[in-house]
């Protein structure tokens, strides 16, 4: 929050603005990566070689720009079931290396 104060005409008068950060809308790359998300399983081939057929990323950076999205509040609301998904998944695997165990013995899987 910032405060302005401003002397005028022999009285104080004090505005108060909020700042706040107006959420960006998903782009157009960022809707691709999610839907190329939902159902890369389905394409013939490895799904590295599809990420960088399709994108021109390699497997890395893809990755860091789904984990970005997977935190934006944009994301989940244009597809919240994958993001949801997705978000348990990569729990998950952030619990396992916590605790030193493989994700198999998480949950059961």
């Amino acid at each position: 929050m910032r405060v302005i104060e401003a002397a005028g005409g022999g009285s104080l008068i004090r505005v108060v603005r909020q700042a706040s950060l107006v959420p960006m809308a998903l782009t157009e790359r960022d809707r691709t990566i999610l839907d190329f998300e939902r159902s890369w399983w389905t394409a013939p081939g490895p799904k590295d070689t599809a990420i960088r057929e399709r994108f021109e990323l390699s497997g890395t950076r893809y990755y860091q720009l789904l984990t970005e999205l997977l935190d934006d509040p944009e994301a989940l609301a244009y597809d919240p079931l994958l993001v949801r998904r997705l978000r348990r998944a990569r729990d998950r695997r952030r619990r396992a290396r916590v605790e030193g165990r493989p994700v198999s013995q998480l949950d059961g899987r």
